[in-house]
């Protein structure tokens, strides 16, 4: 039996927005705008021109992440297709749940990312090469 694309897990998820001419101000909240309890927060900044970040996929950790200034994309991949998310908003954010492959790339300059994530850092939860996440993906 062929196995569904995963990759429907993945959203793209809209945050509050609060306009007001002294300047706009989004937030978001666990189990409210992001689907888990958030045990971490990291941001990726400084990123050299042509450089990719990420290129893993987590056993356990969901992560959301939000371009809080500047663009980057966002290629997904559930081992059966890929698809490409452009993030340039700091009021919405992509959810990316566990056993999805991930890198971050064409970064522009100055941009920020943030990383909110349901784990706490686990070396043991990454999976860094991708024919281990084809193997992994296979025994789900």
């Amino acid at each position: 039996m062929e196995k569904t694309s995963f990759l429907s897990e993945v959203k793209l998820i809209n945050l509050p927005k609060i306009e007001d001419p002294r300047g706009n101000l989004s937030f978001l909240e666990e189990f409210s705008h992001v689907p888990f309890k958030i045990n971490r927060t990291y941001w990726i900044f400084d990123v050299p021109g042509g450089q990719v970040r990420g290129g893993h996929s987590f056993r356990q950790q969901e992560e959301f992440i939000i371009a809080i200034s500047g663009s980057f994309d966002v290629v997904v991949d559930d081992g059966k297709e890929k698809k490409i998310y452009s993030l340039n908003r700091s009021y919405y954010g992509l959810f990316i749940p566990a056993g999805i492959w991930r890198q971050m790339e064409n970064f522009s300059t100055n941009s920020v990312a943030v990383v909110v994530s349901s784990t706490t850092f686990s070396s043991e939860d990454y999976i860094r090469d991708y024919e281990e996440f084809l193997k992994f993906k296979n025994s789900q």
